[in-house]
């Protein structure tokens, strides 16, 4: 058993309290740290869960408190104009959980909290400095605090990662930014169906939402990075515009625009992805979620990556005797998991503004795609079906 005994956690997101609970569970008494003052509440738009995630929180015992505020999505659908072909799924796993990310948070906040974790608002972190028997972080209101390790928990734009390396990468544009909102149209589909559509002006999903009208996300097409400020800085007016006037031809797209209106439009930001992070960790400090691997939300992975990573961090720490061996087991556990998944999820993304070409016959390569690329005991189960061994312990490599 590793000699550690306290960690910081930076970032208070989905990875940091997971992380929290999951050490907790390991013996290893978490503080995490969060530089807003507050949670993210209406802040970001939705997310999907799926079933490798849900079982990883599971495992901190987590899980209820999340799909008990989640809405499940049994089927899933391709459409292309008129088009429309039901996706293959995987008959024994649990549906996906989506989530808006807000509630999330708050959601293993609060269970973060209830298990024992100290989250701090309001700390920012500047620098870390590591001596022989542990690790200082400072902050940018010039506290400080110490323990045994940290992690960094804190997204995809990490300070921890520049601090492990500061030659890292940094996040990397898709091409697209994102929107969603609720329309009060109603399409014709089953409950708990959700639907990918390939429009005119790009990319877009949906499905009935629990409450009323229909859920819909939109990713437009950009020439150039956008920061969210930037984006926010638009008229939510002026980008519903431009969204009904890209989406004005498609269906059920135009009708779903038409009947939104740009008060409740959330402006989601660019997407982004991280490259291949050389380094997960040094020394006594390591990277756990979208810090160390960040796919494109095409994946429907990132989320459920992130919580994964810490659970499994946790379970290293636990069996193995130092540090160094630890976060070592933990990366050769998870890298090339998180890489297959990216690089599933960056084939989606060229595929999803196809040229006017490649849309006219999609309709007709649909099913071909549907059957190959698209099958789900090769694509879909190694991600779905995977679970952590907690009772296991790790063995060095």
């Amino acid at each position: 058993m590793t000699t550690v005994s306290t960690a910081i956690v930076i970032g208070g997101g989905i990875a940091g309290p997971v992380t929290g609970l999951a050490l907790r569970r390991a013996g290893i008494a978490a503080t995490v740290y969060e530089a807003y003052p507050s949670t993210a509440d209406g802040v970001g738009g939705t997310l999907a869960l799926a079933p490798n995630g849900v079982a990883a929180l599971g495992t901190v015992d987590a899980a209820d408190a999340v799909t008990g505020i989640a809405t499940p999505v049994h089927r899933t659908a391709m459409a292309v104009g008129r088009k429309r072909i039901d996706l293959p799924a995987l008959a024994d796993v649990p549906p996906l959980q989506v989530v808006h990310r807000a509630a999330l948070h708050r959601a293993l906040h609060d269970r973060a909290v209830a298990g024992g974790v100290v989250i701090e608002h309001g700390r920012r972190l500047v620098d870390a400095r590591e001596t022989s028997d542990g690790i200082t972080a400072y902050f940018a209101d010039g506290t400080t605090a110490t323990a045994d390790i940290l992690v960094g928990a804190d997204g995809i734009r990490s300070t921890v990662r520049t601090l492990i390396d500061p030659d890292a990468p940094g996040p990397r544009h898709t091409g697209l930014l994102g929107f969603e909102a609720v329309a009060r149209h109603v399409v014709d589909i089953e409950p708990g169906t959700m639907t990918f559509a390939f429009g005119r002006g790009g990319y877009y999903l949906y499905w009935p939402e629990p409450g009323g009208g229909t859920r819909w996300g939109v990713n437009l097409p950009q020439e150039r990075p956008t920061t969210l400020t930037e984006a926010r800085a638009v008229p939510t007016t002026e980008w519903l515009r431009r969204l009904r006037a890209a989406y004005g031809d498609d269906d059920p797209g135009r009708q779903l625009m038409e009947t939104s209106d740009a008060d409740e439009l959330q402006v989601v930001g660019s997407l982004l992805i991280m490259p291949p992070v050389p380094h997960w960790h040094r020394g006594r400090m390591v990277l756990v979620g979208d810090a160390a691997h960040a796919p494109s939300n095409s994946s429907g992975q990132g989320a459920s990556l992130a919580i994964e990573s810490a659970v499994q961090l946790a379970r290293c720490l636990r069996d193995l005797p130092d540090v160094g061996s630890a976060f070592t087991a933990y990366e050769r556990l998870r890298r090339d998991r998180v890489e297959r998944v990216a690089a599933r999820a960056a084939r989606i993304n060229r595929a999803k503004a196809p040229g006017p070409v490649a849309r006219a016959v999609m309709p007709l390569l649909m099913p071909l795609l549907v059957r190959t690329a698209m099958n789900p005991e090769r694509t879909l189960a190694p991600e779905q079906r995977y679970v952590i061994d907690w009772h296991t312990p790790v063995t060095p490599a």
